[in-house]
């Protein structure tokens, strides 16, 4: 049986160039970093050399890279951080965001801390960017505005300069969840007055369970796991040396190949569209994914004219013929709920429930988008 992996958005492969620096810092590197001895340096002096690559990509300083658990972590250490440590009493963002920001902003919320407001969206699920400059300017209130850059359901990309330029007028501190997004578009932090944002190795071919946190080194907080002096006190806890290793790794190699593998999956992407639309009329496509401005490069959520019947039965069949796609985020895939991302975007409730989302990345071929196709015709056609 073939098989055919589309959920590059949930999980990425590890690259071999990856597996092979894991594997040479768990057999020679094994020291604590947090140790004297010259296995302790010598894991610290990677671990650092790392920080200091990610942060030369980025266009920040070593200091503002915290090595996390994952981006679920980065997103909570930010945003309770700025809650506690740096005064903030309100919080703009949308209702379409990941539940790593959504859950802890609910919770600062119902705590009495925070008041909370989301922006409106728009039919595509793009947000309000001039009620965003209203709120910001209506009421003088230490604001943290957290928006993600890339859309994990549905692909849209936001206008990150835009909002940032935006915050800065008002002087809001501006929070933006880019696990979605680094590895795989171009960042430069001294130029786009981000505040906060974060990432995960596994969206960009590196090992699950790290990830980092920017912070800008004007915005000190506190950590959110405490128990050591670990990442200049922002994270405690011995550092994961062989996972830090693997995501300086993957990330290197990402941006290395970044515009060629861009050209490329944007490329398949094109294709898988074009399939679409000529093969199974009354496709439809979410949010803004079938704009190749207005989108990654690297998603597609489409949903499909189907019963519902069809439609209950529709990953388990394509993954019997080997197929691997996703009806939204990982993270709630054991969940009876529809997507709230899709809940909120599209007022046909049997449209959100037919939808599935394709994610693409280099490794992809056209003959499985082709195959895919094929699969779903004929899934259909029953």
């Amino acid at each position: 049986m073939k098989q055919i992996y589309f959920d590059h958005a949930a999980t990425t492969p590890l690259r071999s160039e990856v597996i092979e620096v894991m594997h040479q810092a768990m057999s020679q590197h094994f020291g604590n970093p947090s140790s004297t001895h010259q296995f302790g340096r010598q894991a610290k002096s990677g671990l650092e050399q790392a920080r200091k690559t990610i942060a030369a990509q980025l266009g920040a300083h070593p200091a503002e890279i915290i090595f996390t658990s994952g981006g679920t972590e980065a997103d909570n250490m930010i945003i309770y951080g700025a809650v506690r440590d740096l005064g903030v009493k309100r919080v703009i963002t949308t209702a379409i965001e990941h539940h790593a920001v959504l859950h802890p902003l609910e919770d600062l919320r119902d705590q009495g801390l925070i008041e909370l407001l989301f922006l409106s969206i728009d039919d595509q699920g793009h947000p309000d960017l001039d009620e965003l400059n209203e709120l910001l300017g209506k009421v003088p209130t230490k604001t943290l505005v957290s928006l993600m850059h890339v859309n994990n359901e549905i692909g849209n990309l936001l206008d990150v300069a835009r909002v940032a330029k935006i915050c800065q007028d008002h002087q809001a501190l501006f929070h933006s969840d880019t696990v979605q997004s680094i590895g795989h578009f171009a960042w430069n932090l001294q130029e786009v007055p981000i505040d906060f944002l974060t990432a995960a190795a596994h969206k960009f071919h590196g090992p699950k369970g790290i990830g980092f946190a920017f912070i800008r080194k004007k915005h000190p907080i506190k950590p959110l796991i405490a128990g050591g002096a670990q990442e200049r006190g922002f994270r405690a806890g011995t550092e994961s040396v062989h996972n830090i290793l693997g995501m300086e790794k993957a990330f290197v190699l990402s941006y290395e190949k970044l515009e060629q593998e861009q050209r490329y999956v944007l490329h398949l992407k094109k294709y898988f569209i074009d399939q679409l639309t000529s093969r199974i009329p009354g496709v439809q496509f979410n949010g803004a994914c079938a704009d190749l401005d207005k989108s990654t490069y690297t998603l597609l959520n489409v949903s499909l004219p189907l019963t519902q019947e069809q439609s209950l039965m529709l990953l388990f069949q394509l993954d019997m013929q080997g197929i691997a796609c996703s009806k939204g985020s990982a993270c709630q895939s054991g969940s009876s709920q529809a997507s709230h991302v899709l809940t909120e975007l599209l007022s046909d409730t049997s449209r959100a429930a037919n939808a599935i989302r394709f994610s693409l990345a280099h490794t992809n071929q056209v003959e499985e988008i082709d195959y895919a196709v094929d699969q779903l015709c004929a899934l259909m056609a029953q």
